[in-house]
């Protein structure tokens, strides 16, 4: 037996490669599907089944794909309904893997559908679980995301959530092992650990939502305080996991368009497309393309373009480093913006001696920020964390202006007035900064630089109070 967890940490989510004896299955792929593929074929097996958890919210799973390429039957649990072929497995129903099996586990609580897969090893002991979204590390999964979907609340699915976990997960021995969905910076839970998977005694001791004298009063109360809106595109996500979508490959094909910077200018002039710059932050504030969007790929690439491109039919033209022009359609895929048309050959600098004009980002340190302040305590200063990280410790005079919602709260900023804008180290002000210019706001300032340091000098700042207590 063969058991590989293929974690993607922009989207901090795994995905999984189990073999025996000549056969595989692989739980809750990528949209690319060349990963599994190869290791099936290095490794001369057939993939038999892929099993997804449910339907996943912030990532278009590979499932279709997958299919198509390899025969493999796509498993779902109950209450799982799609408007593609499917195999729709019964609560308990096995699976058998080359010598090894997998065991269904209908968890309801996450989504209705939400299922765990227990494999069981050779001599059929419980060796592991594929827990999805409900089990985390240190976590569990957020029970809001389909209530609208279902027309049910967060409390009736927390509800469900904690009878699964505690007739279907705790009765399983200690030293099984938990393979969730998804690890920490993922908007799925709330608390997840660094750590990408543990054993289930372990979680039984530290595990907030699995204490054992905790009443299901307690836990929906627990489970449903201070989530946060999830991001505006996850429900497209679910929807296109349930609906089908289009080929990655064709996908692929349509976005690795070379176009010089007198084609790319046509074409952004012509489709209205909006022009996407993923480059590096010190690099983009020096000089960009006027109007484009900074989302650099070394952040938390797919999440934030997930949150900030409101429409996911829009054209994308991609401003990129060198040789990463694929990974960037590759990555926008990832989330369902399907409509790169194409990227801008030889980058910037290409625009640049070409002639063509060029926009900048006034951009100041952590030492020179201290010295402005200095001089002037009553300066606009918005800061673009979380809400969460704003209430642990802030900028006294600072306004909270989270990059997350930053499509709705617009308003809030007046065109007339210089705002400093900073976060935790420089990457979310200068993707605000961006969106702000390319709406017609020029009076801003980007503090590039980590929040220790703005913390360490005399810019007065609020008491530090722990995340935990929040």
């Amino acid at each position: 037996m063969k058991v590989e967890q293929i974690y993607t940490g922009c989207l901090a989510q795994g995905a999984y490669y189990v073999e025996s004896n000549g056969e595989a299955a692989i739980i809750d792929p990528l949209r690319e599907t060349q990963p599994y593929v190869e290791r099936a074929t290095d490794n001369n097996v057939v993939i038999k089944y892929i099993f997804e958890t449910h339907f996943h919210a912030d990532f278009v799973s590979g499932h279709l794909d997958l299919a198509k390429k390899t025969g493999a039957k796509i498993v779902y649990g109950p209450n799982a309904q799609t408007e593609y072929e499917k195999y729709l497995a019964k609560d308990g129903e096995v699976f058998k893997i080359g010598a090894v099996t997998i065991t269904v586990l209908h968890t309801p609580g996450h989504t209705l559908e939400s299922t765990t897969y227990l494999l069981k090893d050779e001599k059929g002991n419980p060796y592991a679980i594929f827990s999805g979204d409900t089990l985390f590390i240190g976590d569990v999964g957020r029970p809001d995301l389909a209530q609208k979907m279902e027309k049910t609340t967060k409390e009736d699915l927390a509800g469900m959530l904690f009878d699964s976990l505690r007739t279907k997960i705790m009765t399983l021995p200690d030293e099984v092992l938990v393979y969730p969905a998804h690890g920490a910076g993922s908007a799925c839970g709330k608390n997840m650990s660094s750590e990408t998977w543990d054993t289930l005694g372990n979680q039984k001791k530290t595990n907030y939502a699995l204490r054992v004298d905790m009443t299901k009063a307690e836990f929906i109360k627990e489970v449903t305080d201070g989530l946060m809106p999830p991001p505006q595109y996850f429900s497209l996500n679910a929807q296109l996991n349930k609906k089908g979508y289009g080929s990655i490959d064709a996908v692929m094909k349509k976005g690795a368009k070379a176009l010089s910077p007198r084609a790319f200018e046509a074409v952004a002039n012509e489709t209205d497309a909006l022009i996407l710059d993923v480059r590096d932050k010190e690099e983009f504030v020096k000089g960009f393309i006027p109007n484009s969007i900074f989302i650099g790929l070394d952040g938390s690439f797919a999440p934030w373009v997930g949150a900030l491109i409101a429409d996911m039919q829009q054209p994308i033209l991609i401003v990129a480093p060198a040789r990463r022009n694929k990974e960037t359609v590759k990555r926008l895929a990832r989330v369902g913006y399907d409509n790169s048309i194409g990227y801008l050959k030889g980058g910037f600098e290409a625009w640049k001696k070409a002639g063509k004009e060029i926009d900048s980002v006034k951009t100041i340190d952590a030492n020179k920020f201290e010295a402005i302040y200095s001089k002037d305590a009553s300066i606009k200063i918005l800061d673009v964390r979380k809400p969460s990280e704003w209430e642990g410790e802030h900028i006294e005079a600072s306004q909270n202006f989270a990059l997350d919602f930053i499509n709705k709260h617009m308003s809030e900023v007046d065109k007339q007035t210089m705002y400093y804008l900073h976060c935790r180290s420089g990457y979310r002000s200068t993707v605000a900064a961006s969106i702000l210019k390319a709406r017609g706001f020029s009076n801003m300032i980007n503090v590039q630089a980590k929040f220790t340091d703005i913390a360490a000098s005399t810019v007065p700042t609020t008491a530090f109070v722990c995340p935990s207590t929040l």
